[in-house]
């Protein structure tokens, strides 16, 4: 909590108290003036985690309202910054997000457009692959043979392409877009003033649950974080389950590598469970 100049990783078993170090390190930043609250990035993995980080700061504060905060999900960030700069990647600001079932929808018609048989290749499983790619914050443009491989007869690269041409001409973004996105203006040479903003803008940037977070996200913070280097992030490298959906545990093995001056933490006593609930795991 008291740590707050440079990168630190906190290491934390279910039941340490990990959500209560980001908190109490968040309201800790306010309350010693290091930072005002536009000034803090944090980010969780849920709505519901962002809620309760919320209203636990706003308990610590006593009470101080906490909204317009820079404190959600990835994804909530993300579109807020996505928002503020669509048009750099041809779209407006008033752009729709289109949930999963728009989505298969739009690829049905585009297989159907190409005469793609659906039962040999089903729009579920190409669908998943763009997410995939998503994931990995690749572009079509950075698809070769050998990540399309034969699905949908050769053809994955051509509709992924055509998927993000058909989603712009709606002025629409899926989920993995909003990430996606921001990363392309960031990577942007011609966009580094505006990335050299952010860096000004977030003194600090708080990250819960960082084991779950897949390729993309990791870019994202990355790109961030470089401005301060005042990033705090709190995880358990044994409680990584989402790697069917992207997440690369990888990112937190690696944080000592892309820190070097990183302080690492370990929180290892369980205030949650019963002794006899711990004997047993």
């Amino acid at each position: 909590v008291e740590a707050l100049d440079g990168p630190v990783l906190v290491l934390a078993g279910a039941g340490t108290g990990k959500t209560r170090v980001l908190t109490t390190r968040l309201a800790h930043l306010l309350n010693t003036h290091r930072a005002y609250p536009s000034q803090i990035l944090a980010v969780t993995f849920t709505n519901k985690a962002a809620a309760e980080m919320r209203e636990r700061v706003s308990r610590i504060l006593g009470g101080a309202p906490v909204e317009g905060w820079w404190l959600g999900t990835f994804h909530a960030l993300a579109a807020r910054m996505l928002r503020r700069h669509a048009e750099l990647v041809g779209l407006s600001s008033s752009f729709s997000i289109l949930d999963p079932d728009d989505c298969m929808r739009l690829i049905k018609q585009i297989m159907a457009g190409r005469n793609i048989d659906p039962k040999k290749t089903p729009p579920k499983m190409v669908l998943g692959m763009i997410e995939r790619w998503k994931d990995r914050a690749l572009s079509p443009s950075d698809i070769g043979a050998k990540d399309a491989g034969d699905a949908a007869d050769g053809n994955m690269a051509s509709i992924y392409a055509e998927y993000q041409t058909r989603l712009k001409a709606v002025n629409a973004c899926d989920f993995g877009d909003l990430l996606l996105h921001v990363i392309t203006i960031f990577k942007n040479p011609q966009h580094a003033s505006l990335l050299a903003d952010y860096h000004r803008r977030f003194k600090y940037i708080l990250v819960d649950e960082y084991q779950d977070t897949n390729v993309a996200q990791y870019m994202w913070l990355r790109l961030l974080a470089q401005g301060s280097d005042n990033i705090c992030c709190v995880g358990d490298d044994d409680q990584s389950i989402y790697g069917w959906r992207g997440a690369e545990v990888g990112n937190i093995l690696r944080f000592e590598k892309d820190f070097p001056k990183a302080k690492i933490v370990r929180l290892e006593q369980n205030y949650r469970s019963t002794n006899h609930i711990l004997a047993a795991a």
